[in-house]
């Protein structure tokens, strides 16, 4: 059986920046067990698995270790793949996923906008020292927040989060928790880094459900519903977040890679 297959780096305008997402066809959905190993060879962050249906298409996200319940750079890149390759004449795709309902992409100029809930950060009691050293931070948070089974450790200062250098061993710990840290930007409204290490991604390049919750967050903060961010990981991207009650629009480029097939 060969699969059609796609590499795209998301949330950047050029090649190898951004976040790589595989993309793969299905005519059917195939066992689970051959889904996570078919994530597991392409180790990336994200595979997404896109099976055709007459109104929408069925969308699923897998991580080298295990299927996740919403994934946005996986998701601009399927919407990338489609739009570009599949589909061309369409302006707005439909999604139909199994744990974060119906997901809508569309094409606005070079960007792609999504729709994705959004979760609001609440106050938390997590273990606030063991999360600073966990980070490899000395200097402790401004509050530490948690959203989505996220932690978000909020800074003052954008270069602490670019000298984060953390022990993914101790951040694992934190299971099933990720764990954001985040902070007013320079060039930016806002920035930050993202850690699943028991998810397969110890640090994920730029990672747009975790706007979902940073957008709600830095909009109230700043007073302003729509917000430039960026992820200040090696590869680095940018996405712009739009927060409207229950939703955010989150916006980005997308650049295609790789494009091929699996056989297995």
């Amino acid at each position: 059986m060969h699969l059609p297959l796609f590499h795209v780096d998301a949330f950047t305008n050029r090649p190898f920046s951004g976040n790589p997402a595989a993309v793969c066809l299905l005519d059917l959905w195939l066992d689970d067990g051959l889904l996570q190993k078919v994530a597991a060879e392409n180790n990336l962050s994200a595979t997404a698995f896109l099976v055709t249906r007459e109104s929408s298409l069925d969308l699923r996200w897998f991580t080298p270790r295990c299927e996740v319940k919403l994934c946005g750079h996986a998701t601009l890149a399927a919407a990338h793949v489609v739009f570009s390759l599949l589909q061309t004449q369409l302006e707005v795709v439909s999604f139909s996923t199994r744990f974060s309902g119906m997901l809508t992409a569309k094409k606005q100029g070079d960007l792609v906008a999504m729709d994705f809930p959004a979760f609001v950060p609440h106050s938390c009691t997590p273990r606030t020292e063991e999360l600073p050293r966990a980070l490899g931070i000395g200097h402790p948070p401004l509050e530490i927040l948690e959203a989505n089974e996220t932690y978000i450790a909020v800074f003052d200062n954008p270069d602490l989060i670019r000298g984060i250098r953390p022990e993914f061993a101790l951040l694992e710990q934190f299971h099933p928790r990720t764990v954001i840290a985040t902070a007013s930007g320079h060039d930016a409204d806002f920035v930050s880094r993202y850690f699943a290490p028991s998810y397969g991604v110890p640090e994920d390049p730029v990672t747009g459900s975790a706007h979902s919750s940073l957008g709600p967050y830095w909009s109230k903060r700043l007073g302003k519903t729509t917000l430039h961010a960026r992820q200040l990981s090696e590869r680095g991207g940018e996405l712009w977040c739009e927060v409207s009650g229950e939703r955010v629009v989150l916006k980005g480029n997308a650049v295609l890679t790789l494009e091929g097939s699996l056989a297995i």
